[in-house]
């Protein structure tokens, strides 16, 4: 009886659960959702290619400075990268002393490190040295907010690999500034990009908080030898050094996984070989025993024949 009501019921929910998709279904169909303006005009981060990029790829050592100059120039101000140390911009090409110039002369990198006065024990700064992290912009989240109209500057240290899209998505954002399309307003009137905010297609919601942060050819002045300082080319350094602080061990994976994918090549290669000279030519045996071995059968039947049983 227990078993009829249990069987019942579940019946009766697998119904229910059955209308009720059914009506989901039908209701899409006939009533579907009306288009909203970040599904219309949000668009999909634009192609970049890195030297970085792939199984097999390495990074531009040139390209990762000139993005570390338009980090401190341009993004430092607002976001940090709290992840990495002055110590690990020894991967990008500089020696002990160009990090140490870099970290506490003042020239280069302006912002102190939060710090206690040894003599009256009140809060403090002092420069870095390369044993510190890069310092955040701000001392906390509440004056980074009333810095920003309440918008939290996000730090920079895996942003390419927070978001979808990784270093082409901050490429696209940084060079996707535009002004509102009046396609846009005409067909969704009340979506224009208030004040304080700026229209930006590659943002989920179209409108963001920060401004253009670069906003000009030649903003950053880049060292001889090195490419013309456009938009486009300082968007494309700053996010090829942002996949470094994401990933700074990189190049080590993909050389760790090229020596795997060697030995288990050259493994599966010596298994196969040993298969063919070694087991190929061995037969399994069986060995019957119980009612079936033969010698079992032979004593049961002498035993048989001198009990006088037939069969």
């Amino acid at each position: 009886m227990i078993r009829l009501f249990s069987y019942a019921a579940g019946a009766v929910l697998t119904l229910v659960l059955m209308i009720s998709l059914f009506g989901t279904v039908k209701e899409a169909i006939v009533s579907p959702a009306a288009a909203s303006v970040e599904h219309e005009y949000h668009r999909e981060p634009k192609e970049l290619k890195l030297a970085s990029d792939g199984p097999l790829g390495k990074f531009d050592r040139a390209q990762l400075q000139r993005g570390l100059q338009v980090y401190t120039e341009v993004c430092a101000a607002c976001h940090g990268v709290s992840l990495v140390s002055f110590g690990d911009l020894s991967a990008l090409g500089y020696n002990e002393g160009q990090i140490k110039a870099f970290a506490g002369s003042g020239n280069f990198w302006k912002i102190e490190v939060p710090s206690i006065n040894p003599d009256t024990g009140e809060a403090a700064t002092r420069k870095p040295t390369p044993a510190d992290r890069f310092p955040s912009p701000y001392p906390n989240e509440t004056a980074a907010r009333a810095a920003n109209r309440n918008a939290l500057p996000p730090d920079l240290s895996l942003i390419t690999k927070a978001r979808e899209g990784g270093a082409a998505y901050t490429y696209s954002l940084l060079v996707g500034y535009e002004k509102q399309p009046a396609e846009l307003l005409k067909h969704f009137p009340t979506a224009k990009t208030p004040d304080g905010l700026y229209y930006n297609p590659y943002f989920a919601n179209l409108n963001l908080a920060m401004p253009p942060p670069i906003t000009s050819d030649g903003q950053v002045t880049y060292g001889e030898g090195s490419p013309p300082a456009t938009v486009d080319q300082m968007a494309k350094d700053v996010s090829a050094f942002l996949v470094w602080t994401a990933e700074p061990k990189l190049e080590n994976r993909h050389r760790t996984g090229i020596v795997v994918v060697v030995f288990l090549l050259f493994a599966t290669i010596l298994g196969y070989m040993s298969y063919k000279n070694i087991w190929a030519e061995a037969k399994r045996k069986v060995a019957l025993k119980g009612p079936l071995d033969p010698d079992n059968q032979a004593r049961r039947n002498r035993a048989k024949g001198k009990a006088g049983i037939e069969g």
